[in-house]
């Protein structure tokens, strides 16, 4: 479970104090959905900066030039790749063709060893399954709606990217997992979160949840692009067909060796169901039943959401 956040400020009418600090509070609201890491990435006049470390929201220190005005964040619970080696952390910087694009993964994708195998994806010594995602938009040498939907529809799991690209057009591909957008047309900008949980704990520390916004919750399917100017345009991708009855015990064997260790994923588990309302014990009880850990986390993923 992780979450992604971020900021986009077309109109230019935020100060730059008052970004940083709707970035640092949206990045501690996101930390109820994970620790192990947070980053952030944006361009300034083009060059693509990455600020991540393994550390909480709430430890870190953004460097955020006071020109920039679109911010993406990531914040991780580790499912595949160590956090402590920063290089499998999010966001994730690639180059498609001439041009740099930076991104950040919320869920699990089951095929991307097969990916890497099959489609001749470069070696890497980023372990994270998210990665593949880059590598493919690489392989198309553009970041536009049909590599994005190229890209999409090769990749097997559950997910929502967020993709920044030089021009600082933001693209959101919704796939299974959790996407709330917030509009503030009167101020000229964008705050996105995974949940809509995640975006009410910050307005409320940022003193702006008496602001009503335009709520963009897109669907299953949908990518989404906002441009500098705050302009959105959209396109859709076909989701996978859906493994039989989730195929999860199969599917594992690309993830276990690069996980935490179960025990910690199930304490990470209990945590997330205590702070929804829901009976920690209940996690060893489903476990016990046959029920695997993503499954657990699907299903509080559903009833949270």
């Amino acid at each position: 479970m992780c979450a992604i956040f971020g900021l986009l400020d077309y109109g230019g009418t935020l100060k730059h104090s008052q970004r940083v600090h709707i970035i640092q509070e949206l990045g501690e609201a996101a930390e109820m959905r994970g620790i192990d890491a947070t980053g952030i990435a944006f361009f300034q006049r083009k060059r693509l900066s990455i600020q991540k470390a393994p550390k909480p929201a709430h430890r870190m220190k953004y460097r955020i030039p006071k020109e920039v005005k679109y911010i993406m964040g990531h914040t991780r619970m580790t499912t595949q790749g160590d956090a402590k080696k920063n290089y499998n952390n999010h966001p994730f910087s690639g180059k498609a063709g001439d041009q740099q694009f930076a991104l950040a993964h919320n869920g699990v994708l089951y095929n991307d060893r097969y990916l890497r195998k099959s489609c001749k994806l470069p070696k890497t010594e980023i372990e994270t399954d998210s990665y593949v995602a880059v590598q493919l938009l690489e392989q198309e040498k553009e970041v536009s709606f049909n590599s994005i939907c190229k890209m999409t529809e090769k990749i097997e799991g559950h997910f929502t990217f967020t993709i920044l690209d030089q021009n600082n057009n933001l693209y959101f591909v919704k796939g299974e997992n959790p996407l709330t957008i917030f509009h503030y047309s009167q101020l000229g900008i964008y705050l996105y979160a995974s949940t809509e949980m995640i975006l009410q704990s910050a307005l409320i520390a940022l003193e702006m949840d008496e602001l009503e916004p335009e709520i963009i919750e897109p669907w299953e399917g949908d990518i989404l692009k906002i441009d500098r100017y705050g302009e959105v345009t959209s396109s859709q991708f076909i989701l996978r067909e859906e493994f039989p009855s989730r195929m999860i015990y199969p599917i594992r064997r690309y993830a276990i060796p690069y996980c935490q260790s179960q025990q910690e994923y199930i304490q990470n588990l209990k945590a997330v169901a205590w702070a929804y309302g829901y009976d920690p014990l209940k996690i060893d009880a489903l476990i016990a039943d046959g029920f695997s850990e993503e499954d657990i986390e699907e299903m509080l993923y559903g009833h949270a959401y």
